[in-house]
């Protein structure tokens, strides 16, 4: 995104979904029609994994992975094997930009049989990954259709390297923190390189811990930050502890308590809930304001976890991520604007209303950006 757009993009993420779930009814099985059906409703870009650790550690090579959870409708809920990922990933690219969709890079870090994200040790080694996969996007010629690169998926909390490279871990007893100044160096580091290689491309790390020490986090070096924003994110709902969810991920006991309790406790308590997601959005507007850099959202504003299970029914959740859009659209901070993360063709409760995903994406790319965000943009390297 090294020229801000005129007006939000419209965005989704498919994660490692785009990759993984190639199955029948998985929904990615046709890319060709995944997205003339992510077209139809009006979206622009979609944001993907480009598994940046195994495209450096081997460009032809197929590759196992350990499934994250079986309880969630993203990627594989089995092991499997993906096909060699640089082919795959221009291939999909080259699709989207028939289509006019540009696309965000970004990785989970999965993990394959030989772990090998593991072995990155340093910023130096992050920054390479990043550079090796690129590369082989600019050699294809398809760099137009990149707005932008996130080195790590909600860091840190999918940057399980990290944790095994912590210089405290010996005597630390509290949880490894973004503000600490190994850790700000390391984001700092990682982006230079890169950027070094690549000055056109739009840089950041994404994350969704941050909300009440914004004002502590050094993101000078960020081109854009992309908040994630939850009306059920614990660090400032009581919803997930309420209803007795704690991310179980190869149990369903989690999605029975949310069945049971979600809906029911949300609307017993409406006002205060919506009043803890909009007072989400209005922090990272204020850190937006206070950094002039832009925002992109693309895992937001309901439910953190939710798919097409029995009990689990989506209108509240499209009225509640509806109305969070149209908050949203007002601030002229967003440069890229999600309606869920579960804007995908596997949720098919969601999927299938495509009447209400083309408001939300009319909106979406009709509203104003503040003249600041360019400004700032056009100052940087």
């Amino acid at each position: 995104m090294a020229k801000t757009p005129t007006h939000p993009y419209a965005i989704t993420m498919w994660d490692f979904s785009w990759i993984e779930r190639r199955w029948p009814g998985a929904g990615y099985e046709d890319w060709d029609l995944a997205l003339d059906e992510l077209a139809e409703r009006g979206y622009d870009t979609v944001r993907i994994d480009a598994f940046p650790h195994l495209v450096s550690a081997d460009p032809d090579k197929a590759w196992d992975l350990v499934p994250v959870w079986n309880q969630t409708s993203w990627g594989a809920q089995s092991p499997i094997t993906i096909p060699p990922v640089v082919p795959a990933l221009l291939e999909f690219i080259r699709k989207c930009a028939e289509r006019d969709i540009k696309v965000g890079l970004s990785t989970w870090y999965r993990e394959d049989t030989d772990n090998l994200r593991m072995n990155i040790r340093t910023p130096q080694d992050q920054a390479k990954i990043w550079i090796d996969t690129i590369r082989h996007v600019a050699d294809a010629g398809l760099m137009d259709s990149i707005i932008y690169v996130d080195l790590c998926n909600e860091f840190l909390p999918w940057a399980p390297y990290m944790f095994e490279h912590d210089p405290f871990k010996a005597t630390r007893t509290s949880p490894l923190l973004r503000t600490e100044s190994w850790v700000e160096e390391w984001m700092r580091d990682s982006i230079e390189l890169v950027r070094a290689e690549f000055p056109g491309v739009d840089l950041t790390y994404s994350f969704t811990n941050e909300f009440t020490t914004w004002r502590e986090q050094d993101v000078s070096s960020f081109d854009l930050l992309e908040p994630h924003v939850w009306m059920s994110n614990p660090v400032v709902s009581d919803l997930h502890e309420r209803v007795g969810y704690h991310w179980e991920r190869f149990d369903p006991k989690g999605f029975d308590n949310i069945v049971k309790y979600a809906r029911k406790y949300y609307e017993e308590d409406q006002e205060r809930y919506d009043g803890l997601l909009f007072g989400m959005i209005d922090t990272v507007a204020d850190w937006s304001r206070a950094t002039g850099l832009g925002l992109v959202t693309t895992e937001c504003w309901a439910m953190v976890d939710w798919k097409d299970w029995p009990g689990l029914e989506w209108d509240w959740i499209l009225d509640l991520n509806a109305r969070a859009v149209e908050y949203v659209v007002q601030q002229g901070r967003w440069t890229g604007i999600a309606t869920s993360n579960f804007c995908g063709p596997q949720f098919v409760g969601m999927w299938r209303e495509v009447e209400w995903h083309q408001r939300m994406t009319r909106l979406i790319k009709s509203a104003p950006i503040d003249a600041d965000i360019a400004a700032t943009r056009a100052r940087r390297p």
